[in-house]
């Protein structure tokens, strides 16, 4: 059985644990108030899509090919992003809650994070080179040999990263970042 071509369709406040999204590549639609918490989005395609004020908590995503998609305002919790198809992953968050998501190992530059709640993220050895992290909470978040090079934190908040454990050229902090960059010497910056 092939999979379904779904192509500028527009999807609003369907609730896809009751009703099942067919399995294929969804193709420039839109996702408005839909709820796909713990469902299953496996093996699907989603390419130049919006998921706008969705919550997609828990919700599986292996081999999940994500390609130029944008989330706004999304429930995102505990999402393993580090489980997706990586050929051509390329999306963007803005207002997301993202705690407890995982980005590990993922090579993810140039992504846009905006006011959005990262706390107990995994982007433990990632290559966030040139992300931007606007305004967002970071707290608890796990930057392990992540690739850091030229990423911007100036409004980013709550984060710990260890410059000799990641890599930093020409990342951008602002003076109130600075205790998320010493805090492993026990120093007081006022």
């Amino acid at each position: 059985m092939s999979n379904s071509y779904f192509q500028d369709q527009k999807f609003s406040n369907v609730d896809f644990k009751d009703k099942l999204l067919l399995k294929g590549e969804y193709d420039g639609c839109q996702f408005l108030n839909c709820d796909f918490s713990s469902t299953n989005l496996s093996h699907f395609r989603f390419l130049d899509c919006e998921f706008i004020n969705c919550n997609l908590a828990l919700a599986k995503t292996e081999k999940t090919a994500f390609i130029e998609v944008k989330f706004s305002g999304c429930k995102i919790l505990g999402v393993r992003f580090d489980s997706c198809e990586s050929l051509g992953l390329d999306f963007s968050f803005e207002n997301c809650q993202l705690a407890s998501s995982s980005f590990y190992k993922l090579k993810i530059k140039k992504t846009i994070f905006s006011n959005c709640n990262l706390q107990h993220v995994d982007f433990g050895s990632a290559d966030l080179s040139a992300t931007t992290f606007e305004n967002c909470d970071l707290g608890h978040a796990i930057f392990e040999n992540s690739i850091l090079e030229k990423a911007d934190f100036t409004t980013a908040y709550n984060f710990s990263i260890d410059p000799e454990n990641n890599k930093l050229k020409k990342a951008r902090f602002s003076t109130n970042g600075l205790p998320g960059l010493l805090g492993k010497y026990d120093i007081v910056v006022e």
